[in-house]
């Protein structure tokens, strides 16, 4: 990542959840946060703002912790919050916290204990996010719409998709010309064309734990690219062209996929 950061000249990182394993962090003061944050990433490339949301593993420790303003005064890097928006002015991208969308953390926690005290209603958390999304999509100017969350809206991984990200987020999506989405929480890297709309879903959750060989259908429409194991993606961006591509851990290219923006987005 140091070497490619280099030579791509990044303006910042970002990272799609589940940034401690396996619970979180168990405050402020977790020695985890300089173990697998600080002291992995000590590239100089590397030292730019890393934009980071939550994922359900974050969520089985405190959670608070790692939105606590007290960890940039450790790491300066660091910026985690539940839900926020990066406007470059050319792209905006869109933060979503999407693990209280789903049901299953609060109906069948399997002996796994959750830090709710952000979400008072599960119902209501989700119908304000929304709503928030929906409005800061239809106000954007960006050239780029960019929405990032931890679970898969499209997957052919170990998880596979988010049913209610699909019901609830996809549509909103769909409908306010976003150009990806990208996420984390299945240990690969992806990258589905939606057959509905522009949207390509990006993930890149393989960051550690990969080789699972658990595919759930590489015929799927739409897949144009999946690797099981470990490493990491690239997004560059202009005013005309998008190029994305997915690295595995030595920085060799996997994927590369280049799209011009379309006239009638570039409003």
């Amino acid at each position: 990542m140091g070497r490619i950061g280099e030579k791509l000249d990044i303006n910042f990182v970002v990272s799609t959840g589940d940034n401690f394993y396996d619970n979180g962090l168990t405050s402020e003061q977790d020695t985890a946060f300089e173990e697998s944050f600080t002291k992995v990433y000590t590239a100089n490339s590397l030292q730019k703002p890393w934009y980071s949301v939550l994922g359900n593993h974050d969520y089985r420790g405190n959670a608070e912790a790692q939105l606590s303003p007290l960890l940039r005064k450790i790491d300066s890097r660091w910026l985690c919050l539940r839900s926020f928006i990066v406007n470059s002015g050319l792209a905006e991208i869109i933060f979503v916290d999407t693990t209280p969308f789903v049901k299953a953390y609060f109906t069948d926690t399997k002996d796994h204990t959750y830090d709710w005290r952000g979400v008072h209603s599960r119902k209501l958390y989700i119908a304000k996010l929304l709503k928030d999304v929906k409005l800061a999509l239809k106000e954007s100017t960006a050239k780029w719409k960019i929405v990032v969350g931890h679970h898969s809206i499209k997957s052919v991984g170990h998880h596979g998709d988010t049913k209610e990200l699909s019901k609830w987020l996809l549509p909103v999506l769909q409908a306010n010309n976003v150009d990806f989405y990208m996420n984390g929480h299945d240990h690969c890297l992806e990258h589905i064309r939606d057959t509905d709309s522009p949207i390509q879903f990006l993930t890149s959750g393989a960051g550690s734990k990969a080789w699972r060989g658990d595919i759930k259908g590489l015929s799927r429409d739409g897949l144009k690219f999946f690797y099981d194991g470990q490493g990491f993606m690239s997004v560059q961006l202009n005013k005309m062209d998008a190029e994305i591509i997915f690295y595995d851990v030595f920085g060799k290219i996997l994927h590369r996929w280049r799209t011009l923006k379309q006239l009638h987005q570039s409003t």
